[in-house]
């Protein structure tokens, strides 16, 4: 298996969920075990090293393979969910989509500041997601080290520019 066999299991969809975005699809690669081991052996053979005591998943799809990355790394999780879908306290961070505006919450109690924090989502596009992650982590956590990866990255939309130039960012497809 090969970042091109993952590459080759993504599915695109156009006009989802708004009619001039090409939506890449994670799911396809996802039911294939081959894949889903292959995409979670990636980034831990990437970051075993790297000191990580939180993996950070973002909901939705970046939620799927932050426990196994967790698991793996020996780390805790903790999931930036929608509005509304944590039970404790949290603090919130807004950001724009390519379709429009959204927010994304955090507990409260979730990132001390010596935690290694590693941000995992499904998807780079423009990087408003990550970008409000990684301002509540700085202004409310404010942990020893951030850093983030992917499973796709589309490269003309330029969302590493929303992150902190220093920070390490890893991105397993790139389109």
């Amino acid at each position: 298996m090969s970042v091109e066999s993952l590459k080759a299991s993504l599915r695109t969809v156009p006009d989802f969920p708004v009619k001039g975005i090409l939506f890449w699809d994670v799911t396809t690669l996802f039911k294939d075990p081959g894949c889903l081991r292959e995409a979670v052996d990636i980034l831990y053979d990437y970051y075993k090293d790297k000191g990580i005591t939180k993996v950070v998943g973002l909901e939705a799809r970046g939620l799927v393979l932050a426990p196994a990355l967790a698991i793996r790394l020996g780390a805790g999780l903790v999931m930036a969910r929608k509005p509304g879908k944590l039970p404790a306290e949290t603090y919130s961070g807004q950001y724009m989509k390519e379709y429009g505006p959204d927010t994304i919450e955090i507990h409260k109690d979730a990132i001390s500041p010596d935690d290694v924090v590693l941000i995992h989502d499904d998807l780079l596009a423009t990087g408003g997601t990550v970008e409000a992650v990684v301002q509540m982590m700085e202004k409310h956590f404010r942990p020893r080290k951030m850093m983030a990866n992917f499973i796709i990255e589309l490269e003309e939309l330029n969302g590493r520019a929303a992150l902190p130039a220093d920070m390490d960012v890893m991105s397993v497809i790139k389109v």
